[in-house]
């Protein structure tokens, strides 16, 4: 590829302490020959009032697995969204990923019956546009690093896909992506604080950007410096029992023989799996504590994607305060927010190799999660 842009992702320097993530510094724009690729359920609102969180998590991180499988484990940048997810990619993977896009949709489709709208959107149509795509590398623990994005470009790129433009139309019937490594056998984490409270923070139209820095910036430190939040995932690992809820997703992900042979296969190897977990037992390198460790370190629970995003377990009388905050800086012209409280945390989990420990857990409120937060900012936005 022209100028090297392949080994983009790769060099970028990964930061710890997620205080810092509003550093300018930090992020180095997509190379010109990128696409950003996009994905949301069309009327997830719905589907979250009909109690289908899980499903809607399911098919959001279905397309960071798909993608990843495509590519063969490769790192590129993406973002989970609850309802959805946003990457970019690089020119020799633009066919793969449109690929597994549009194998994902029909997925989605058929199999959760759920409506998954994709596109890829060219860096150049973004900046075209006076946006920008950013991209730096958090590392949440010493096992796994994941993307942030800022410039506006995934915003801009999300708007044009609910257009429909530069649109992927779902592969033909029958077509299944790669979703190995896709489970969700976790139950729901209860809140130990309060509350799980889903955040979602953008800037206003025409917000001065250092005003916004500031408000994002204090929230983080309001946070991180109070026992009354922090992660929704227990020290100890999240609650695992069998059957895992997730069976049914789980076998409609995997490919191969009827519906019912899955099922049967899902269900053997999970009791498999939970027996090796209830008893730590560990199998040749595989060591269950050391997998439940990673677990919680690897938790996706919060993120910078153009806005800031966090699932917390927190007080309610915290809650209040942020909330009471943010709509401060919303009356100011600074800030578009959303919050949403719900009684537990869901995870669900991307995991190619147990033997691996960059394995990645999708982190979202059990009862509406960010979609149910974004629908309340939209509300305010009116």
């Amino acid at each position: 590829m022209a100028g090297g842009s392949e080994n983009f992702y790769g060099g970028i320097p990964v930061f710890r302490g997620f205080a810092r993530l509003m550093d300018p510094a930090l992020y180095a724009p997509l190379p010109d020959d990128w696409s950003v690729g996009v994905a949301d359920i069309v009327e997830s609102t719905k589907a979250i009032a009909a109690q289908r969180y899980k499903a809607v998590n399911m098919a959001g991180a279905a397309v960071v697995a798909a993608v990843t499988n495509a590519l063969q484990g490769r790192e590129f940048p993406f973002v989970f969204g609850g309802d959805g997810a946003s990457f970019a990619i690089a020119p020799a993977d633009f066919d793969k990923a449109r690929e597994s896009l549009a194998a994902t949709a029909r997925w989605v489709r058929d199999d959760l019956d759920l409506v998954l709208r994709v596109a890829l959107v060219p860096i150049k149509a973004i900046r075209a546009a006076g946006a920008d795509v950013r991209v730096a590398r958090f590392g949440p623990s010493a096992n796994l690093s994941y993307a942030m994005f800022s410039g506006g470009g995934l915003a801009f790129a999300d708007t044009a896909m609910k257009r429909g433009e530069f649109a992927i139309d779902p592969a033909p019937a029958g077509t299944q992506p790669d979703l190995s490594g896709l489970s969700c056998r976790f139950e729901v984490m209860p809140s130990a604080r309060g509350t799980i409270l889903s955040v979602l923070v953008l800037p206003a139209k025409g917000a001065d950007p250092a005003a916004f820095r500031k408000v994002i910036e204090d929230i983080i430190a309001q946070v991180e410096k109070t026992p009354e939040a922090g992660r929704p995932v227990p020290a100890g690992g999240p609650p695992l029992r069998w059957p895992p809820q997730g069976v049914e997703y789980e076998a409609r992900a995997r490919r191969g023989g009827s519906l019912a042979l899955r099922r049967a296969v899902v269900l053997s190897f999970t009791l498999w799996a939970y027996t090796l977990m209830r008893f730590n037992i560990p199998i040749g390198k595989f060591v269950p504590k050391s997998y439940v460790r990673q677990v919680v370190e690897n938790s996706d629970f919060r993120k910078f994607d153009d806005g800031l995003r966090m699932i917390l377990d927190c007080t309610v009388e915290l809650a209040a305060e942020l909330e009471q905050g943010l709509a401060a800086a919303a009356a100011q012209g600074i800030v578009r927010y959303g919050l949403h409280q719900q009684d537990a945390a869901m995870m669900t989990c991307f995991t190619p190799s147990v033997m691996r420990a960059d394995h990645v857990h999708f982190i979202d409120g059990a009862s509406g999660g960010y979609a149910a937060a974004a629908t309340l900012l939209k509300t305010r936005a009116m």
